[in-house]
């Protein structure tokens, strides 16, 4: 275990500059993972980390000690409180982190059951959530249109609870390809389409499409839908924050598959 202590160190440099830059964390190739949580799911899903950091009074505990001797990483880095705040206020709370190479694009799958189309998400707390209700909701397969805020992101996977880990996110995609391969049907959800989202059939396979959090799904991704539907609101909102809105149409999708 290696120990800093100097801020001018270059290895500091650069965890500043990959902690706090999204162009850094593209370019390299790597991320932050902020907290013991996320470290271990992580863990938990085979994945061995570039670098495991943590604070000198993270390691005074004994079982945080354990678990950052025990985790897999290529190399681990003790460094002051002070320090690691340099890096990051949020790893300095958690007070362990771990660098990870983010995934490589996966191939195409050739077949898809149901899965999410995503156009142009911008907020990370949004697709983070989105990304956890898909995890719990069974949903492997994430597609997200070049427009969408980076998957990999430390406020992304921080909201995503290690959903991450568990998922297949494709990055960058045309979202129209996709829909045009799918076999299923193909569901666009808008605030003020005709058809209600609990009238369609929803027990076979299922690609999602949910648009900007602001300006809604655009004309071409509403024409490649097969069909296009709401989420009934009796109050007086306009429309439900998108995160909310996968959460009701993929449970509201297996309430009709557990009754089928």
């Amino acid at each position: 275990m290696k120990s800093i202590r100097s801020r001018d160190n270059p290895q500091i440099k650069a965890l500043i500059k990959l902690a706090g830059s999204s162009r850094e964390r593209r370019r390299t190739g790597t991320t932050i993972l902020e907290g013991e949580h996320l470290v271990r799911a992580y863990q938990e899903s085979g994945g061995t980390a570039e670098l495991i950091l943590a604070s000198e009074t993270a390691l005074a505990r004994p079982e945080v000690r354990v678990f950052f001797e025990n985790a897999p990483a290529k190399s681990r880095l003790a460094l002051s409180d002070a320090l690691l705040a340099r890096v990051s206020e949020l790893v300095s709370s958690a007070g362990v982190a771990a660098v990870i190479r983010t995934p490589s694009p996966r191939p195409m799958p050739r077949s898809i059951s149901s899965c999410l189309l995503l156009e142009n998400i911008q907020d990370p707390g949004n697709l983070g959530a989105i990304l956890r209700t898909a995890s719990a909701a069974g949903i492997t397969h994430i597609f997200l249109s070049k427009e969408s805020v980076f998957a990999w992101s430390p406020k992304v996977i921080r909201a995503g609870m290690g959903a991450h880990f568990f998922l297949s996110i494709l990055e960058g995609v045309d979202l129209g390809e996709i829909a045009q391969s799918f076999r299923g049907s193909v569901v666009a959800m808008e605030p003020r389409a005709g058809g209600s989202l609990y009238d369609l059939d929803l027990k076979g396979p299922v690609a999602w499409v949910f648009g900007n959090e602001g300006a809604g799904l655009s004309e071409r991704a509403g024409r490649f839908a097969t069909h296009r539907a709401r989420i009934p609101m009796p109050g007086q909102a306009e429309s439900l924050n998108v995160a909310a809105a996968v959460a009701i149409c993929l449970f509201e999708q297996i309430r009709q598959r557990s009754v089928a």
